[in-house]
């Protein structure tokens, strides 16, 4: 027992439960959830502990240590008081509905209440549900660490996420098709914590509403509303649709926070999004290296490209009118539904050309903005261009003329031969525009170069950053996993002693396995 967990359940008390309770894969209707149990491992070890979400849930590194933290956050133990469960919920994958999906590999142990805070404590690759399918529910070593990595490096970027409280080996070997090609190898099993207010997603809505079973919709939904959005008051049909533009709000918001880091999920699908407008489940993601509105991460999205950088937005749109779809039933207008939908829409280019103007370093208004950012993206993918750099480097740019533009932004091109003849001069052009634009801004050099350095991070989880700490480990190595989780706890901040992480992917890196190609197993 973890004594010091101040356990407070209320998802599987004040919802529907499956009545049956034997773990075998079946339809499960009018019922929020599944108890289930999770599977048990051979020999568990903690490999990393997050100190900040060990305080978030009030535990201390002494608790992180003793051996009721291995075995409860393994799955071999349950926590006392507890009734470990995995949730029912739908989705629309890749544009299709694809019926009931629900918790394959995630198990929800517990609820955790600290400093006014509700937490839910949630295994993935704990081993099978209900939901599974013809799945095994368990998790691999590369998957969890780009998971526990990410997830709290996305914190400390700023961007909504779930969290990850630890990552443990379990000890057993698990069979995965890395790449769905038909070659499937043994790999050592792993288990993420992941915690979040909530793991409820649009999926969980659109499951009842598709079975036409509006009693279980609207339980949930005011379920919903009374623990995570109470100054929406009493239900009732306007309270139905404000908590719709609220989701609506925080998704878009969500996801323009993945276009300012240069984010791509590689797979929104509905039961991907979170209801709170938390960026859940890291599985084939990936950071821009090269500024390319058409670049997934997805190897099952590579012909379709529906899941781009250039079109997430788009997309958020599109779930959000599934969202949509799913609580009609309880709202009933339809005109209601599709102007706050407008709404949603029409905001979409003022608040991106707001956040590529901060990117800029840009604050006053200027109604030729719009051009000078589209200019921008134009000439950035042109040749090979490195988001990141490029972005954190032009903080340095002088507007009186003294700092040379391409020279500040050298490192940022892959091949920088390419930059001559006329694309050469078309980047001097718009340095040019960009040098008249500063004029109008009031803020001065270091008063911008802080804004700027303040929305453009200098580290991120590069793509190979991940695979160099999965190699590692795989090699019983976990210092690379250390270091990169220190790294990314300050972001926006020079750190001198990191350098190294501040470049370029390297070229060895450019069509490798679990850098550029990634799956829904990676």
């Amino acid at each position: 027992m973890i004594s010091n967990l101040n356990v407070q359940d209320r998802f599987n008390k004040e919802l529907p439960a499956d009545p049956t309770t034997e773990n075998g894969r079946r339809k499960v209707m009018e019922a929020c959830f599944s108890y289930v149990k999770p599977k048990a491992t051979a020999n568990p070890r903690m490999l990393h502990v997050s100190p900040e979400m060990l305080d978030e849930l009030g535990l201390t590194a002494t608790d992180a240590q003793s051996e009721a933290f291995v075995q409860v956050l393994s799955g071999n133990e349950i926590q006392p008081g507890t009734n470990p469960y995995a949730m029912c919920y739908g989705g629309h994958q890749f544009g299709n509905w694809a019926g009931q999906l629900g918790d394959g590999r995630a198990i929800n142990l517990a609820e955790v209440e600290h400093e006014g805070k509700h937490w839910v404590l949630q295994l993935k690759g704990a081993g099978e549900t209900p939901y599974s399918r013809t799945a095994d529910g368990l998790a691999v070593l590369r998957s969890s660490i780009r998971e526990y990595l990410c997830s709290e490096a996305m914190y400390h970027l700023e961007v909504p996420t779930t969290r990850a409280l630890s990552l443990a080996l379990t000890g057993d070997q698990v069979l995965r098709d890395a790449l769905y090609d038909g070659n499937p190898e043994y790999e050592k099993g792993a288990i993420v914590c992941r915690v979040a207010p909530s793991f409820l997603r649009f999926g969980s809505y659109e499951i009842f509403a598709a079975r036409r079973d509006a009693k279980t919709l609207r339980t949930l939904v005011d379920y919903t509303i009374k623990h995570h959005f109470p100054h929406l008051g009493e239900p009732s049909k306007e309270t139905y649709l404000q908590f719709f533009k609220e989701v609506g709000q925080k998704s878009i918001d969500m996801v323009m926070h993945w276009q300012r880091v240069g984010f791509v999920h590689g797979v929104m699908n509905t039961d991907n999004m979170s209801i709170l407008g938390q960026t859940i489940d890291y599985g084939p993601y990936g950071w821009l290296e090269g500024y390319d509105h058409g670049w997934t991460p997805n190897t099952t999205d590579f012909a379709q490209k529906r899941y781009r950088y250039g079109t997430q937005l788009q997309v958020a749109l599109w779930n959000l009118n599934q969202l949509a779809n799913a609580l009609y039933p309880l709202i009933g207008q339809t005109e209601a539904l599709e102007a706050a939908l407008k709404e949603l829409s029409d905001g979409l280019e003022p608040a991106r050309l707001d956040m590529m103007k901060s990117k800029l370093g840009l604050f006053e208004a200027d109604k030729n903005d719009a051009q000078l950012v589209e200019a921008l993206e134009t000439v950035l993918q042109r040749s090979e261009t490195d988001m990141t750099i490029f972005f954190r480097n032009l903080a340095d740019f002088k507007k009186d003329g003294t700092a040379n533009g391409l020279s500040l932004i050298a490192n940022a091109f892959y091949r920088p031969d390419e930059i001559t003849g006329a694309l050469e001069e078309e980047w001097k052009a718009w340095f040019m525009k960009y040098e008249d634009r500063l004029e109008q801004e009031t803020k001065n050099e270091g008063e911008r170069k802080a804004a700027m350095n303040g929305v453009n991070p200098k580290y991120v989880l590069r793509n190979y950053m991940a695979q160099l700490a999965i190699d590692a480990a795989d090699n019983g190595d976990y210092s690379v996993l250390d270091e990169l989780f220190d790294l990314l706890k300050l972001p926006y901040a020079e750190q001198p002693d990191n350098e190294k992480w501040f470049d370029k992917r390297p070229e060895w890196a450019k069509h490798k396995i679990g850098c550029s190609m990634l799956s829904c197993s990676s």
